[in-house]
């Protein structure tokens, strides 16, 4: 993904015909729900809204008559269409509706309705004022009301307690299935996002904080559904595979390739300084100078670090890593003059790569978990939660 800088947001309108916001409703085999909730959620937004709408029921591939109540549906409700797909999948169906859609704001919520829907004013209105460029429910924050049993919640908090510590996650609840994104940010996210299934919610956040796009968050009033045919260990599984290749693909194949560029540059040096300064002398200033190095371009490159917020703090952390390779390197210097009293300049130097680069997974771990932490949380959270409606 590209770290360029968006141009600065501005409030949305529709144009002409084209509703402002669109709500797609992701369906699979919900013949007993379907007609209950989409009934329900299109008086909400008769009553509630205060931008032109439409809702999309997208239906992937059900096999009962699910079909049939969507299309009855679609002609006896104003605003109400649907969209057929020949396969399953929750993240390919919003892919294909988000793609051929002309609104400028673009939501989807469980067929359940498990969040009270009187959020989703808070959830659209910083995406059509220009405030955020994705807005999701969250039932893990301050404000939130939640009614679900011990092993979803345990299982909820565990799987986001890895986002944070796995890819830096900032934002608190990935898998709420309440979520909106303006139009121009989900073209620009949408290419990128490879999952067509449950994941696709978490890995389109990843990247949207990766791109450094403006993730509102929204307490949520929020009862499980007892019904729901979601296989949790499954899903489970899928995420975390979902997540070892985002954390695979990105941030470790950046840590490598500022690795083996700082791994030439610390090789270049030792040999031009090994005369002068001798085997311990040109590994030190060698470690020192790439060492500076490696951390601004891990910095930058890897982490996603802007700007001079925590620079100094982050150097000097820098630097205690430094220490404990320095050490590493000398010691590893000390076993080969042990072994042979006057190596070769060109054994003395694999000796020392060889030490280098088994430094490099500490280094990596310290990077990641201790330097460039992230104290404060990226997302806008709305701390007005959003109140239960009668019908809850």
């Amino acid at each position: 993904m590209s770290s360029a800088v968006l141009p600065a947001r501005q409030p949305i309108r529709a144009g002409a015909g084209a509703a402002l916001v669109e709500v797609v409703v992701p369906v699979y085999n919900e013949q007993a729900v379907l007609a209950e909730s989409i009934r329900r959620l299109h008086d909400h937004l008769t009553a509630e809204l205060p931008f032109s709408w439409r809702i999309v029921i997208a239906d992937n591939a059900s096999t009962d008559h699910t079909p049939q109540v969507a299309a009855a549906l679609a002609e006896d409700l104003p605003g109400v269409s649907v969209l057929e797909l020949d396969r399953k999948g929750r993240g390919r169906a919003l892919r294909t509706a988000w793609l051929r859609s002309d609104a400028e704001v673009l939501c989807y919520m469980d067929v359940d309705l498990s969040t009270d829907l009187n959020a989703l004013l808070p959830l659209v209105a910083p995406l059509v004022s220009g405030h955020s460029d994705l807005a999701i429910g969250t039932r893990l924050a301050r404000g939130s009301h939640v009614v679900r049993g011990a092993k979803r919640e345990l299982i909820s908090r565990a799987y986001n307690h890895v986002l944070r510590v796995s890819l830096g996650a900032r934002f608190s609840d990935a898998q709420c299935g309440f979520k909106a994104v303006r139009a121009d940010a989900a073209r620009r996210l949408l290419p990128a996002v490879r999952d067509e299934s449950w994941f696709f919610d978490t890995e389109l956040l990843v990247l949207a904080q990766r791109d450094g796009l403006r993730i509102h968050e929204v307490p949520v009033d929020w009862i499980d559904d007892p019904d729901s045919s979601v296989d949790i260990v499954r899903t489970a599984l899928d995420d975390l595979r979902g997540v070892a290749r985002l954390l695979a693909g990105a941030r470790l194949l950046r840590f490598l390739a500022v690795g083996v560029c700082s791994t030439l540059a610390y090789a270049l040096l030792f040999l031009l300084l090994r005369g002068p300064l001798g085997a311990g002398g040109a590994n030190a200033l060698a470690l020192a100078v790439t060492a500076v190095g490696n951390t601004h371009a891990n910095r930058r490159l890897t982490f996603g670090v802007r700007g001079r917020a925590g620079l100094l703090r982050q150097h000097a952390l820098g630097a205690v890593v430094y220490v404990l390779t320095l050490a590493l390197t000398t010691g590893a210097l000390a076993v080969l003059r042990a072994l042979d009293s006057a190596p070769s300049r060109t054994l003395e130097l694999l000796v020392l790569l060889v030490a280098t680069v088994c430094a490099t997974v500490t280094r990596y771990v310290a990077l990641r978990t201790w330097v460039f932490t992230r104290r404060a949380p990226f997302v806008m959270p709305d701390s007005r939660p959003a109140t239960a409606s009668a019908g809850r």
